[in-house]
């Protein structure tokens, strides 16, 4: 069966599934899916390099932001 965000097995009822992929240098991005809607990723076009962070509702679990932050440029 498929299992939300791609991942192996299903979360437990009431919670949210997740995954996070940090990208491999230039080669792969960073991904972030969230209960089964990808949030950031290369082909949404919203990542960055450094730090990518997407920010979401813990009891809704509506979607709220998006942030890349570069770490290297300061």
């Amino acid at each position: 069966p498929q299992h939300k965000c791609g991942n192996q097995k299903s979360c437990p009822n009431f919670h949210f599934a997740f995954k996070i992929i940090s990208g491999a240098a230039n080669v792969v991005g960073p991904s972030i899916c969230f209960d089964n809607e990808v949030l950031m990723s290369s082909v949404k076009n919203n990542i960055g390099r450094g730090l990518n962070i997407a920010v979401v509702n813990g009891t809704s679990g509506k979607f709220l932001r998006a942030e890349a932050f570069d770490m290297y440029s300061g």
